[in-house]
């Protein structure tokens, strides 16, 4: 029988650049994750903020490069949505890259104003609004408009939405609108629910904004659900935008931007493969051709890249604290924390990640069911994204097993409910920042310590 190393080195591409093994101990982007294992204990959220600024200067070289090489004329901007991972960590981080910002409610533009307070962003940023928005939103965005903040864009998602703007906007303002575009054909729906049928586009421009608005349409914005991928649907759908935007183009003299949303995917898996590079070359590829075929302006690009830019730097750790025989068949693995309250994409919608052992790699190996603490039934893990099985270290006599998931950066804490009440009131983890210094040493603090019953309690109203 052979050790769990070997099966990992047979199994991928391994070690790579994000995971290596040393001393029989698992590191994670250069970070011996049993030195933080023992200072601060399981379970433990962590984030290892180098990795977002990394993410944002790969994708926007691809892009650079891609329109160099083109000679596409129009310019690249990245935006962070900040759906994604609200934290002020992740926003000072990513905000280091000279980006820009996509929001979805009215406590995001609290955020922006922050940000400002700061001096992290100024009044010359990119604020790309979506969402359907409800009066205290359409009122924040109002309030930036009229404080200066130039390239605050609200994105109009229905055709009601601009009353407000005309009505309490004390300026000219420039503004963008986004298409519904149609869901991929395996879906419950034909067409999302977000955004403005393209058959009412032209009608709505010629007959409500030209001439008779404050607002002037600089963008076209749509999104795909399930992402940028190299499929017959997204290349359809991104033409049909395309398509749209000419049509608009040559009506709208003020339009000169195309927001082709998120969705660069992120490694679920040691067998991850995409070609980032690829798909950014074709995507300006194609944008180019049907404006050069429609004889219109190569439009300014703009992508708002959530999951991809912040995933990738998280990890969550976990200790096994007892091992169970089930039906005489079944081995569990009782870790020291929940799916549901901690990961809920996990049960939610069975999303996999990357999941590997800190410790015992010379250890043989057998399959597993890791379960978690809460009593639902639903909490646990049982199949990785290559195959329809867990495998993990045998554990031995007096020996405890780490283990962690790993690019759990992004949704987990906001789905999850940071801070709040969790299934079983299992607390929320530590949570620790991994950096590096200006000599490339590693450096950890605390963000937030592990919940505590009496936060838990005071919520509850107990006190």
């Amino acid at each position: 029988m052979k050790k769990y190393y070997d099966l990992i080195d047979q199994t991928f591409d391994f070690p790579n650049a994000e995971f290596e093994v040393k001393s029989n101990h698992l590191n994670f982007n250069g970070v011996n994750l049993m030195n933080i294992i023992e200072e601060h204990g399981t379970p433990l959220k962590l984030t290892y903020l180098p990795k977002i600024s990394e993410k944002i200067q790969a994708a926007k070289n691809f892009f650079d490069k891609a329109i160099k090489k083109k000679k596409y004329n129009g310019s690249y901007t990245y935006c962070y949505c900040t759906k994604s991972n609200h934290f002020s960590f992740v926003l000072e981080e990513a905000l280091k890259n000279d980006i820009h910002i996509e929001t979805s409610s009215a406590y995001d533009i609290s955020i922006v104003e922050t940000l400002y307070e700061k001096g992290l962003i100024t009044k010359d940023t990119y604020i790309i609004c979506n969402g359907y928005k409800r009066p205290h939103y359409l009122k924040k965005i109002t309030e930036l408009l009229n404080a200066g903040f130039k390239n605050c864009l609200p994105i109009l998602d229905n055709l009601m939405e601009l009353d407000y703007y005309d009505q309490h906007v004390e300026k000219p303002f420039n503004m963008g609108m986004r298409l519904a575009a149609d869901e991929e054909p395996n879906f419950e729906f034909y067409t999302s629910r977000l955004g403005i049928r393209y058959s009412d586009v032209l009608d709505y421009y010629q007959n409500r904004i030209t001439g008779k608005s404050k607002g002037k349409l600089k963008m076209l914005h749509y999104f795909i659900n399930t992402g940028i991928k190299d499929s017959a649907y997204y290349w359809s759908e991104l033409s049909r935008f395309m398509y749209k935007y000419c049509e608009l183009k040559k009506i709208c003299p003020d339009l000169t931007a195309v927001d082709i949303g998120g969705g660069f995917p992120v490694k679920n898996s040691l067998h991850f493969e995409y070609d980032y590079a690829y798909m950014a070359e074709q995507i300006v590829e194609n944008i180019q051709w049907i404006c050069k075929k429609n004889s219109i302006e190569d439009p300014d690009i703009f992508t708002e890249f959530g999951s991809y830019t912040v995933a990738e730097s998280g990890a969550t750790i976990y200790s096994v604290l007892d091992q169970k025989l089930q039906n005489d068949k079944e081995k569990w693995y009782m870790m020291d924390g929940s799916f549901i309250t901690h990961m809920p994409d996990v049960w939610g919608l069975n999303s996999k990640f990357i999941m590997l052992p800190v410790n015992l790699w010379d250890n043989h190996f057998h399959r597993v069911n890791i379960g978690g603490l809460t009593c639902d039934s639903m909490d646990y893990y049982d199949s990785e994204a290559h195959v329809s099985e867990v495998f993990l270290p045998i554990i031995e006599k007096n020996q405890t097993m780490y283990f962690g998931f790993f690019h759990t950066g992004a949704y987990q804490e906001s789905l999850g409910g940071y801070g709040g009440i969790q299934h079983c009131l299992i607390p929320a983890p530590k949570h620790i920042l991994v950096e590096r210094d200006d000599n490339g040493k590693v450096v950890t603090r605390v963000f937030a310590e592990e919940q505590s019953s009496e936060q838990m309690m005071k919520i509850l109203g107990y006190h």
